[in-house]
């Protein structure tokens, strides 16, 4: 009978210890958690539950969604990246977690060397759209308006940092104009207020803004995405609309805790594209206006980093003093 040197067998159960896995179990054995760092019902926590419940069947296992919402989503990511690293706490991220890095002087957690990449699931670009009032029906006279009223056109964030007011202050940039920020208590108010005229635009997800613009209570000028979307077929990119080169979208990916083992990382990469690759799914983010983009861990690591390197320089730009 063959048997295994000493040492060779020795070496096996340390590699098979040190990689965090039970070798006589297969993976997963028991629930995963995706960690949204969101409240429930917003659009990052629509697509990470549909993307959950998918998992659970592919995987034949049950997959939660944890809402665990607060500090522009420091408090989950802290928790996921001081969480075993087994496949069983997962986070799902949106744009937040490539600005924080620039808007916060000390951050509780390392954006990078903490977090395993596992895939891109999907990018949600935001549509700029304005109260009907504005006398602006695209891009191009938006601009020339924003340049013959230099610092007048309001615009509404959701907030000083946050994406709808980085993708404003990216356009200011890029189209040489100055809309001017009026901060609000969130993207949802924010949005109220471009409805009632309070300001007159807003960047805005699909999710948020698309029965208002088929009420008519909105003017959609062009979605900041790099193609058009089935969504609406006929309202151009900004790119193409007078901006070149223009695009902002929430990224939307999902990431394990730094030295989640190799083969946790490729299963859960292949099964989440998988769900992702379904005709229902395909059919349901088209609805949306969510662009499906999948990637493998390298790729969204490296796709993570050029979104730091992208907002750290629009929010130098603005000289924000660090919270």
């Amino acid at each position: 009978m063959f048997r295994f040197p000493g040492q060779v067998a020795i070496t096996l159960i340390i590699a098979c210890v040190s990689a965090g896995t039970v070798c006589a179990q297969a993976y997963p054995s028991k629930t995963v958690r995706i960690v949204v760092p969101f409240a429930a019902g917003g659009g990052t926590d629509v697509i990470a539950r549909y993307l959950a419940a998918g998992l659970t069947e592919s995987l034949k296992n049950q997959v939660i969604v944890d809402n665990r919402a607060g500090a522009n989503a420091i408090v989950g990511t802290e928790l996921v990246a001081r969480a075993p690293a087994d496949g069983y706490t997962l986070l799902f991220v949106s744009s937040p977690h490539s600005v924080n890095p620039s808007m916060y002087a000390k951050l509780p957690y390392d954006t990078l060397r903490d977090f395993a990449p596992v895939s891109l699931i999907a990018l949600s670009p935001y549509f700029l759209v304005v109260h009907p009032s504005l006398p602006a029906r695209n891009v191009k006279e938006l601009i020339a308006l924003a340049k013959q009223r230099p610092d007048e056109i309001l615009y509404g964030s959701g907030g000083t940092g946050s994406s709808a007011h980085l993708t404003a202050e990216l356009f200011n940039q890029m189209a040489g104009v100055k809309l001017r920020e009026v901060p609000f208590k969130g993207a949802g108010p924010a949005l109220i207020g471009t409805i009632t005229g309070e300001v007159a635009a807003v960047f805005g997800n699909a999710l948020t803004v698309k029965p208002h613009i088929e009420s008519g209570r909105l003017r959609a000028l062009g979605i900041a995405s790099a193609r058009r979307s089935p969504f609406a077929p006929d309202l151009p990119t900004i790119s193409e609309a007078g901006v070149p080169g223009f695009h902002s979208a929430a990224v939307l990916g999902m990431l394990a805790p730094a030295r989640t083992p190799r083969a946790i990382i490729d299963t859960l990469n292949a099964e989440s594209h998988k769900v992702m690759k379904q005709p229902a799914t395909v059919e349901t983010m088209r609805r949306v206006a969510v662009d499906i983009e999948l990637s493998t861990p390298e790729e969204f690591g490296r796709l993570i980093d050029s979104e730091l390197q992208r907002w750290s320089k629009v929010i130098r730009a603005l000289k924000l003093k660090p919270l």
